[in-house]
């Protein structure tokens, strides 16, 4: 079996934050799950995650995408921060209202 190279994924300071405040919520599957979820994609195929609903580009090397609709609708922004040494950022996971774009 041929293992492919990972890529090294991180939250920011203020990410980590908000992920350690976001809670089970009961939902099947709960955020927690999702957002796990999305940086295990992130560290096996890298930031181009069109398979996510919502997803987008924000600016250059600055994506997007909804981890849960509804209300509220919770969101992740994340940055490819060295391509050639593949490298990703995460920079916010929260509700959609407080995203920074």
């Amino acid at each position: 079996m041929q293992y492919k190279d990972t890529w090294t994924v991180h939250f920011t300071r203020q990410a980590e934050k908000q992920y350690e405040k976001l809670k089970r919520n009961g939902s099947k599957p709960s955020i927690l799950d999702v957002i796990n979820l999305l940086l295990v994609e992130l560290k096996l195929e890298g930031p181009y995650r069109s398979n996510w609903p919502g997803y987008g580009l924000l600016e250059k090397r600055e994506f997007h995408c909804h981890l849960k609709k509804g209300n509220p609708t919770y969101v992740a922004c994340w940055k490819l921060t060295d391509k050639n040494s593949k490298k990703i950022e995460v920079y916010y996971v929260g509700t959609h209202e407080n995203a920074p774009y």
